[in-house]
């Protein structure tokens, strides 16, 4: 696909159309879902196990390709198709936090961050002072910095998780796409990395994240999107998508919705016995 002719919306920064993905078994993991991330947006996936939510994830971030539908990027005021722009280009527009993200070769913290620099660099060049000031400011954001020197895997898991965190914010992409990136968190950690993803997804950028905590997603996402089987159940603030009914359609759960001042708080009571 070229490009498309000028947006109405100026706000807009990436749209998916019709997004299907069908698998080799002819599974059909996700059927027809339509989804805008907006500049100044931190969007949220919810939902139960198997709805869809990090398959639709991997196809907004271009790490799958749809069976069907497409997705497109805002690049000079006009839609683009992101199967039209070169590896490079995705690299330095787009960032894709894996969940349960992890390293799995010995080398220093500082070095691995310094990778989410990579896509802005020819193969020949060495780091700037601006990647290097880049990194710095990434571990500062991360509380990493007091890592710089150690090896990467003899950190704990969650420390692992916030330098992978860093390597995201080095790059400074438009998007940042995170599956599940508290997953493995203490509380101060969660509230950390959604504060990074709040303080990112301002001005000209946005994050779409991965989560099950839904108090979290009340508090700190724009937008969210409930998919269920495979498919969109509903679109909105979190106070139109979180309230009691949804939730038992969706999880099959009673809930308590409570809110003090402009915090939303969705507390788990039981399951349902007939969901």
């Amino acid at each position: 696909m070229g490009l498309s002719p000028a947006l109405n919306d100026e706000s807009l920064l990436l749209t998916g159309q019709q997004l299907t993905f069908t698998v080799a078994e002819g599974a059909t993991l996700l059927r027809a879902v339509n989804v805008t991330v907006n500049q100044g947006e931190l969007v949220g996936l919810i939902g139960p196990n198997g709805a869809g939510k990090s398959t639709l994830l991997r196809l907004l971030s271009g790490v799958d390709a749809p069976s069907d539908g497409s997705v497109s990027l805002v690049v000079s005021g006009s839609l683009k198709s992101i199967s039209a722009l070169s590896v490079h280009e995705r690299a330095q527009k787009m960032s894709y936090l894996v969940q349960g993200a992890k390293a799995y070769w010995p080398i220093e913290v500082e070095k691995m961050i310094a990778l989410g620099r990579l896509p802005f660099q020819k193969w020949w060049q060495q780091s700037s002072d601006q990647d290097q000031a880049k990194v710095i400011r990434a571990m500062e954001l991360t509380e990493t910095l007091i890592h710089r020197n150690r090896i990467v895997t003899t950190l704990s898991g969650g420390e692992q998780a916030l330098v992978m965190m860093a390597r995201v914010l080095a790059g400074e992409p438009e998007v940042i796409f995170a599956d599940e990136p508290v997953a493995t968190l203490d509380p101060y950690h969660q509230l950390h990395v959604m504060e990074l993803l709040r303080a990112h997804a301002k001005g000209e950028k946005a994050a779409v994240v991965v989560l099950h905590d839904l108090s979290l997603a009340a508090r700190f996402c724009d937008r969210i999107y409930l998919l269920n089987d495979g498919a969109l159940f509903c679109e909105g603030s979190p106070e139109a998508v979180l309230s009691q009914h949804n939730i038992a359609r969706v999880y099959g759960i009673d809930s308590q919705i409570t809110r003090v001042g402009k915090e939303l708080s969705v507390s788990p009571i039981a399951r349902l016995s007939n969901y």
